[in-house]
C-alpha cells in the first residue's frame, strides 16, 4: 500500500502521514498550526511503495490537487500501464490530463532489454533487417547498428529494471 505524507507550507504545523483521500481529508480538516488557525497548503510527498509506484508519483508530480487520482491509477494500473506512463510523460515529457489518462493514450515501445546492442541483435534475429544466412551473421556490427537505433530509441532504469523503449 502506497503511502504518503502532507507537509504543511506553515512552519509552525505538524504534517501527517496518509493511505488514502478520505484518510488525507480527515487529517487535514483537523490540522491547526499553533496559533489555532486552520492548514490548507501543503506539499505532498510520496514516502513508502512499491518501487514503480514511487516512479509513477514522480512522473504524475503528485500534488495537493491530484494525489485522489494518484492512489486509484496506482491501484488499477497493472506494472506495464504504470511503466508505459512513466516513459511517456517521465521520460519523453508527454503532457496528460490527471482525471482522464490512459496507458493506452500513449504510443511508447518497450523492450525489456539491457542495451540498445541487445535490441540491434534481437532484430538481426527477428529478421527485421531480412533474411541473413547463418554464416554472415557473425560478421553484422551490432554496435554500430546500436549507434543507429539510438537516433529513435532510448535506455532508461524503471524501479531497477532496464529498458529500452521509442515513442512515436
Amino acid at each position: 500500500m502506497t503511502t504518503l505524507y502532507a507537509q504543511p507550507y506553515d512552519m509552525t504545523a505538524e504534517g501527517f502521514y496518509f493511505k488514502s483521500a478520505e484518510e488525507y481529508e480527515t487529517q487535514a480538516s483537523a490540522l491547526k498550526n499553533e496559533h489555532g488557525d486552520a492548514v490548507e497548503e501543503f506539499e505532498i510527498q510520496f514516502i513508502d511503495g512499491d518501487d514503480i509506484d514511487s516512479e509513477l508519483a514522480k512522473a504524475w508530480e503528485v500534488n495537493q490537487l491530484n494525489f485522489a487520482r494518484f492512489f486509484e491509477v496506482a491501484e488499477e494500473w497493472d506494472e506495464h500501464e504504470k511503466t508505459l506512463f512513466i516513459i511517456a510523460v517521465g521520460e519523453a515529457g508527454y503532457s496528460f490530463d490527471h482525471e482522464h489518462v490512459s496507458p493506452s493514450d500513449f504510443d511508447v515501445d518497450i523492450y525489456h532489454l539491457d542495451s540498445l546492442k541487445e535490441l540491434a541483435e534481437q532484430f538481426v534475429e527477428e529478421g527485421l533487417y531480412g533474411e541473413i544466412p547463418l554464416s554472415l551473421q557473425y560478421y553484422i556490427d551490432t554496435d554500430a547498428m546500436a549507434r543507429d537505433l539510438a537516433v529513435d530509441y532510448s535506455e532508461t532504469t524503471i524501479a531497477g529494471q532496464r529498458l529500452i523503449y521509442r515513442c512515436a
